[in-house]
């Protein structure tokens, strides 16, 4: 296991490429607790040189396009942690990993993004280790981004998440944001993965509700429907 001075002190941090890329959008990051930031690089044992690691040093997590999807860093409050997400162990442990991969961050849908883990294949997971995957709640299903989480964080900080999402946008979506708390997400009837729902987004009967709610939820339904169990989406 690395110690936190060879994970901290690096050339060319990723942080500043963030905070670029940050100002460059509607984002926003939130304050970091420094010794709950340390302790969650260590255990992550990646550098700052990543911009895993960078978010993870830097950030209590970051609000991207207004706040519609929350990336999770290294300390958290009203935004839970990495570690409290993907369940670290309360000391850092060199045998220690995320079941089936690391999550990356939730949209306000209850949409879930991880980074595969070595042994994604047997979870279910499609892609390759080290590729980032998305499970989409229009789908119930994981479905797999091109790229890593290098390539995926700038992709959605440099105005590639109102691509992704452009289909499910719908006309007051950003006051009904606002008004979430950073653990609750919001839910549709009917639900974003029926025919009614997908089709007619703004349509829909719309409230706020816990991601831990929201996301058994899903899961549930994805065992009705007969589609793979997707496993982790996260402890919140």
């Amino acid at each position: 296991m690395r110690d936190l001075t060879e994970l901290v002190d690096v050339d060319e941090p990723g942080w500043p490429v963030v905070v670029e890329a940050l100002a460059e959008g509607d984002h926003a990051a939130l304050p970091p607790d420094s010794e709950a930031c340390r302790a969650t690089l260590l255990q992550l044992q990646v550098t700052a040189r990543s911009l895993l690691g960078a978010v993870t040093l830097n950030s209590g997590g970051l609000l991207l396009h207004h706040g519609w999807l929350r990336v999770y860093g290294g300390s958290g409050a009203d935004l839970p942690s990495l570690a409290e997400v993907n369940g670290f162990p309360a000391d850092p442990d060199p045998s220690w990993a995320p079941q089936a991969g690391l999550v990356l961050a939730h949209d306000v849908l209850g949409g879930a993004f991880a980074l595969n883990g070595m042994d994604c294949a047997s979870y279910g997971r499609p892609g390759e280790p080290g590729q980032v995957v998305y499970f989409a709640p229009d789908s119930l299903e994981w479905e797999t981004f091109d790229g890593g989480h290098s390539a995926w964080l700038m992709w959605m900080l440099e105005g590639g998440l109102e691509e992704y999402y452009s289909t499910v946008f719908w006309p007051t979506w950003r006051d009904e944001v606002a008004q979430l708390g950073l653990r609750d997400v919001i839910t549709m009837f009917p639900p974003l993965f029926s025919k009614e729902g997908a089709e007619d987004v703004a349509g829909t009967t719309r409230s706020a509700v816990s991601m831990r709610e929201q996301l058994a939820f899903q899961a549930d339904f994805a065992g009705q429907f007969g589609l793979p169990d997707p496993g982790p989406l996260g402890k919140v």
